[in-house]
């Protein structure tokens, strides 16, 4: 039983004395959920400051870690209110990643890292994946975009998956260039994980003469099937009326809007990789099938791989395995060709050493 049903259960048997007539039980029921919807997003702030002083923890051996704050464009949806500030910029957080052994003489390629999840955060899940980051010499930017977890229901409430968080992303990046002198603006790159890799899909589609180089995995390629295959749970999330207000059945030209797969026409030359797992239990690898074939038949050049049944299903190449981290290394080589970092990693061993010390 998760922790929502056991707060709500254990609420409602303290209120039963006070229920005095049938018609305020409802009253009472609805209050309840309105209270645990309020405090499951207090619990979410709680776990994501834990998870901050997690992150010097694992990381501040080898890098400064930062969390700035920086803004976004207005809400898409606000043009047709009247609400004071309501062209306001929207403000987010993001983690800042540099080296420890970093010379601020000298300049440094920068990696955007969007996370992933429908509603989820950029937590210390990545720490090994960071380490390796700042081992080779790179600097890391995470953008804490509309509808991330741990800042609260508004935050939460602003998401717009495939719309404006691809523009907070964008502005991660800029803050680096603007903020930091050491940040080479010439040797920019992007990756990402699930919704993060749609994230980085869209990023290079809408702006490719901003990236250098990209890499997807298992990346969200196509709203409309994913619609079909997950539950109704799932599909509230982007019918909801904070979001996109609407089914894909009511619009299914939005959710092509917000789908990689039905944008392809858009990329240009930018060098891509993608990954895809056929046992993936989370992003069917169907929809990544239709990313690469829209690719291929709008005659793009880019390079993937399809891997078969690989043990960690959606997170095949993040885990802590051997074959895991054969796969991150040429994914680092991918990347290095047109980044060129100081310490490419080049062998599992020196990967290891990165990440694990050992």
């Amino acid at each position: 039983m998760n922790r929502k049903v056991l707060i709500t259960i254990a609420l409602l048997f303290l209120t039963i004395p006070f229920f005095g007539q049938k018609e305020d039980l409802q009253n009472q029921i609805e209050s309840l959920k309105k209270y645990n919807e309020n405090l499951e997003h207090r619990l979410d702030e709680v776990e994501k400051k834990i998870d901050d002083l997690l992150w010097f923890e694992r990381v501040g051996d080898v890098a400064h870690v930062d969390k700035v704050y920086m803004y976004g464009p207005p809400r898409w949806r606000d043009e047709k209110t009247t609400e004071m500030g309501y062209k306001n910029p929207e403000k987010f957080w993001s983690y800042v990643y540099i080296p420890k052994k970093l010379d601020v003489d000298k300049k440094y390629p920068l990696i955007v890292f969007p996370h992933g999840g429908v509603h989820s955060n950029f937590s210390t899940y990545y720490t090994h994946i960071i380490r390796e980051l700042i081992y080779q010499g790179y600097i890391v930017v995470a953008a804490e975009y509309r509808g991330s977890t741990g800042y609260g229901k508004s935050h939460y409430e602003k998401i717009d998956y495939g719309g404006l968080e691809v523009e907070d992303v964008l502005a991660s990046k800029n803050y680096m260039i603007e903020n930091y002198d050491f940040v080479d603006a010439d040797r920019t790159g992007i990756i990402g994980w699930s919704h993060g890799g749609l994230i980085a899909l869209h990023n290079i589609f809408n702006y490719p003469d901003d990236y250098k180089v990209a890499f997807a995995g298992v990346p969200v390629s196509d709203l409309i099937a994913r619609m079909g295959y997950m539950t109704q749970s799932y599909r509230e999330l982007y019918s909801a009326d904070y979001h996109i207000g609407k089914t894909a059945n009511e619009d299914v030209e939005e959710y092509k809007r917000r789908s990689p797969a039905w944008n392809t026409h858009k990329f240009k030359n930018t060098p891509l990789l993608i990954h895809t797992n056929t046992n993936d239990d989370d992003v069917n690898v169907l929809e990544v099938e239709h990313l690469i074939k829209s690719l291929k038949a709008d005659g793009k050049k880019f390079e993937y791989e399809i891997y078969k049944d690989m043990p960690g299903g959606h997170s095949f190449d993040r885990i802590d395995t051997k074959k895991a981290k054969e796969i991150r290394v040429k994914i680092y080589k991918f990347i290095g060709k047109q980044l060129k970092p100081n310490n490419q990693i080049e062998s599992v061993k020196e990967l290891h050493k990165a990440a694990y010390k050992y």
